[in-house]
Parts: C-alpha cells; sequence; structure tokens
C-alpha cells in the first residue's frame, strides 16, 4: 500500500517519458495480448483477460530501463526487474542459471543469447504463473530450447520443463511437445495427466497453447496470444498505464477462478508429498 501511495502520476508525467528520442533496437520487447483458461471436466468453465508481458534479452538487461525513471533493475520502482523472481541458483546470474539448467536435462549448453517472457516486479509484487525462456544458437535466430518455469499457486514452488528443439513435432514456426505432468500445480487439477503444448517461433505474434489431457482427451487448456510492440519509453509507460497492477491481477484472478470452481464443487486434490522443492527441479519431456 505504501508503493501506491507514494506512486507518483503517470499520466500527469508519461509525456517526460515519451519525449523524441532516437528509437533504440533492442531484440527485447513487449508483448502485448490475451490469455484464455477453459476447463473442460468435471464441469465446463472459462475465463479470459488481457494482459501485457516482457521479452527480455537478458543481455540486453542492464540496458533497457534506462529510458523510464519507472522502470529498473535490482531497485524499487513502479517496475522492477529482481533476479530472486525467477530461476535459481539466485547466486550467479540467471543467464547462467538458465544454461546450466538446460545443460542438466540435455547434456547441451546454449551458446547464444536467452529471451525470457514474463512479469516483472509491480508495485513491489510479483507472480508468475509461468516464465518462458527462450534459448537461442549463437545466430540468435535459431531457437534450440525452451525452458517454461512454472510456480505453482497457492504453494508457490517452482518447477522447470526444458523443451528441447531437436525433440519437437515442427509443423511450419509451431512447435509442439507431448509428455506427462511432472508438477503438481493446482488443487483443483490431479498429477495423472498428460501436456500438450504448442508454441511459435517469437516474432511479431508469439503463441502458447497448453492443453492437459486425460486418455488423450482434454481436460483442461491455456492459450497465450500476444503482439510484439518495440521495448521503447513510449510503449514502457503505456503498459504501465494500462496494466498497473499486472500480477496483481493474475493473483486475483486465480483465488477468484479457483472460488468458483470450488462452489461448483469439482474435486480438490491434495498436494502430493513427491512435489518438487522450490526453484530446484527441472524435468526433459
Amino acid at each position: 500500500m505504501n508503493a501506491l501511495r507514494q506512486a507518483p502520476d503517470l499520466r500527469a508525467i508519461a509525456a517526460a517519458e515519451i519525449i523524441a528520442a532516437p528509437d533504440k533496437k533492442f531484440a527485447s520487447a513487449i508483448y502485448e495480448g490475451w490469455v484464455r483458461h477453459r476447463r473442460y471436466k468435471p464441469h465446463a468453465h472459462d475465463f479470459s483477460y488481457k494482459m501485457c508481458m516482457l521479452y527480455i534479452d537478458l543481455t540486453e538487461l542492464d540496458r533497457l530501463f534506462l529510458q523510464s525513471r519507472f522502470w529498473s533493475v535490482g531497485k524499487k520502482n513502479l517496475a522492477e526487474f529482481r533476479r530472486s523472481d525467477y530461476l535459481g541458483p539466485v547466486e550467479i546470474p540467471l543467464d547462467q542459471a538458465v544454461r546450466q539448467r538446460v545443460f542438466s536435462a540435455t547434456g547441451n549448453t546454449p551458446r547464444g543469447p536467452i529471451r525470457l517472457l514474463t512479469h516483472l516486479r509491480y508495485f513491489g509484487h510479483c507472480f508468475n504463473p509461468v516464465s518462458f525462456y527462450y534459448c537461442y544458437a549463437e545466430d540468435g535466430q535459431t531457437l534450440q530450447t525452451i525452458v517454461a518455469e512454472i510456480t505453482n499457486t497457492p504453494w508457490k514452488e517452482r518447477h522447470a520443463y526444458v523443451l528441447d528443439v531437436m525433440q519437437a513435432e515442427q509443423h511450419r514456426n509451431v512447435l509442439g511437445w507431448d509428455f506427462a505432468k511432472a508438477f503438481h500445480v493446482s488443487p483443483f487439477m490431479p498429477m495423472q495427466r498428460d501436456y500438450r503444448w504448442r508454441f511459435s517461433i517469437p516474432d511479431d505474434a508469439l503463441r502458447v497453447h497448453m492443453d492437459v489431457l486425460k486418455d488423450g482427451a482434454s481436460d483442461f487448456d491455456a492459450t497465450l496470444v500476444l503482439q510484439r510492440k518495440p521495448l521503447n519509453a513510449k510503449n514502457l509507460t503505456r503498459c504501465l498505464l494500462r496494466f498497473p497492477l499486472m500480477t496483481m491481477k493474475i493473483v486475483a484472478a486465480i483465488h477468484w477462478q479457483a472460488f468458483i470452481i470450488f462452489l461448483r464443487r469439482n474435486p480438490v486434490y491434495s498436494h502430493p508429498t513427491s512435489a518438487a522443492a522450490p526453484n530446484h527441479s527441472d524435468r526433459k519431456p
């Protein structure tokens, strides 16, 4: 609440952030769009909401937010990138942690840029149901691996699925993996399920579709559809104006939808004792 009381009037000073300056070309970007969740069994239920995510080339991280007073790295601000919000061990740079995680799962170390699709910490609060690390070859164009870092609710444990592009089904620019669920995500979804995940290669559009399957039929799916925008002072300010409480909105939506599902008497599944410890699990399909 203190952060909210002390926050400056963004609309009053946004113009100062947008004063013309040469556009810097970054591989990083802002993606805006929507996410939809659909539950099919035992009772149908769906919801969707608009969202904004950052797509951060980790080699550019220290330079990205110099263009806006409202964004920072490792320093409290309206929007903050905080190392501890992401894949561990937190004692080493995130770039290095991702490379180590990929190597431990595949035996290969990504040599090119790593680009993270995520929510940052807004007004001191951060929660990412999933963050995606897109790992490229040295040319910066050839996608080699995707790491999906899941955070469950309400336990806030983390688990990383490592998806090797060489093992993917591929149709044009869409990559697909089918594999068994290995991490307890929600009290309304049992462990004995399979995943079918589909990813577009990030470009002007970015799409992710995740099916949760039982005996080949979908119990639940989630779809993310985003459009790319340049990461510049104007769009950073616009993102804060349109989505100032993004991660709080996500948490509120999760709990509200969980309440609705509970009222509809969907089964509740306890946390299995074999669940991964926070921030120290990986899985290769």
